[in-house]
């Protein structure tokens, strides 16, 4: 571990003892769902967030417009709130339907991740937000119901961006904790958020306070601080509802003897990619099945002191997918993007059918499944998994229900063919099975 790790750790250790954190092991209240089986699920991404990849289609007339349009707040900015609520209705009442419900439930899944802005509950003047979207998140709540699987509910932005990116509802500067205001709309939206699951109790059982708040452009005490005031605020209204809180990108080592005295079903979500750091996607594919191996133990280690869920994972090994990294970006893969390498990950790499299932050769389909699998057993090492994302325009590598149904996704997912561990085994202290992870 070296010396800036270390550094890290010792101030962010100090402020979890400053704020009130007991070093004993959390207490595993209550199992999670319906079943208390481990978690398998996926994230309804793009539809109350807005992300420029996952819809292309909602954005292509700002395409080559100098980056006019980049993110839901630009979104509603340039088309006026009238037309952006007409054009978001039309969104919100079709790009999730009960057939895609119905659809997961058959694929085997338990579980709905449910991405949504702070602007659905309280938007100011000066924000070019639109509202009116509660009544089609009940909507889906009840289809989830009827399907027999369970909601969860996450804040996915909050007012002056807790990470700057897209997917915050605002690209660009940092600034979440720039007043107590912000602070305080976030609240307000976690209220709102459990006055919804109180009422649909039997199958909201978790929300989630804020999605990856980013430890580079924030204060950890201040995290800490909005965890604390979260817990208290919607525990008032929802007092069985279980809280999930992020990792913020923060080292493993950081969150091991995280415990708030008095807190209990608290969940540690934690994201994992291949594509966003050199050092995952310069791998070769053997090196993205070993690299399962080491995340496997982190959860499992996580996991024995605070429930550890997986939010967000894919299949994807290159960022091609058509703006992922932005609207109008390129791609890291091959160059088209400026990153550290200054060109692509190797001489002649091309994103041409690298997100396409109907490009992809026998081999690479037996990857595919083969790391599906292996990163099933990887976080089922933890408490389980969302999948990022149920469905996708053109990204087939991060389109679940299409990946499911060509046989690269396991169906269901416990189907596994080239790596899987003891199902029948105690999930708190599962040995990985693998031909990649030997224990």
């Amino acid at each position: 571990m070296g010396m800036r790790v270390l550094q890290t750790l010792a101030v962010f250790v100090a402020a979890l003892i400053a704020t009130g954190v007991d070093a004993s092991p959390a207490p595993l209240q209550k199992r999670f769902g319906k079943s208390g089986d481990v978690i398998r699920g996926v994230n309804l991404g793009g539809l109350f967030v807005l992300e420029p990849w996952i819809k292309p289609s909602l954005f292509k007339q700002w395409e080559g417009k100098n980056r006019q349009v980049v993110d839901e707040w630009t979104y509603c900015q340039a088309l006026g709130k009238q037309e952006c609520l007409s054009r978001l209705q039309e969104h919100w009442a079709t790009f999730v339907t009960e057939e895609d419900i119905s659809t997961l439930a058959s694929l085997g899944l338990n579980h709905i991740r449910i991405p949504i802005g702070y602007w659905a509950f309280t938007v100011k003047d000066d924000e070019p937000y639109v509202q009116g979207q509660i009544p089609y998140l009940e909507n889906i709540i009840e289809w989830i119901g009827k399907h027999d699987m369970n909601a969860v509910i996450d804040l996915h932005g909050v007012p002056g961006s807790q990470n700057g990116f897209d997917n915050s509802g605002k690209y660009g500067k940092i600034q979440w904790q720039d007043s107590q205001e912000n602070i305080d709309r976030s609240i307000l939206a976690i209220e709102g958020i459990a006055r919804i699951a109180e009422k649909h109790s039997d199958i909201v059982d978790s929300i989630e306070m804020v999605n990856e708040p980013a430890n580079w452009g924030l204060s950890k005490d201040g995290i800490i601080d909005f965890y604390k005031n979260a817990y208290t605020s919607f525990r008032r209204i929802a007092p069985n509802t279980i809280m999930i809180i992020h990792d913020a990108f923060l080292a493993p080592s950081e969150w091991e003897s995280f415990n708030i005295r008095g807190w209990d079903n608290v969940i540690l979500d934690t994201h994992n990619y291949h594509v966003f750091v050199k050092d995952r996607l310069t791998l070769d594919r053997e090196g993205h099945l070993t690299a399962t191996c080491q995340d496997a133990k982190n959860v499992r280690n996580f996991n024995s002191h605070l429930w550890t869920v997986t939010g967000e994972w894919s299949l994807a090994v290159t960022d091609c997918a058509r703006w992922l990294n932005g609207l109008d970006n390129g791609a890291r893969w091959d160059g088209s993007l400026d990153w550290e390498m200054h060109g692509p990950v190797y001489s002649g790499a091309t994103c041409a059918g690298q997100s396409s299932i109907a490009a992809w050769d026998q081999q690479t389909r037996i990857f595919y499944r083969q790391f599906a699998e292996a990163q099933m057993d990887a976080y089922e090492a933890g408490s389980g998994w969302f999948f990022w994302n149920f469905k996708t325009e053109e990204a087939d590598d991060w389109n679940y229900i299409k990946l499911a149904q060509n046989g690269i996704i396991p169906n269901p997912p416990t189907n596994r063919v080239y790596s899987r561990y003891s199902l029948d085994s105690d999930r708190w202290n599962i040995r990985i099975n693998s031909p990649w992870c030997h224990e």
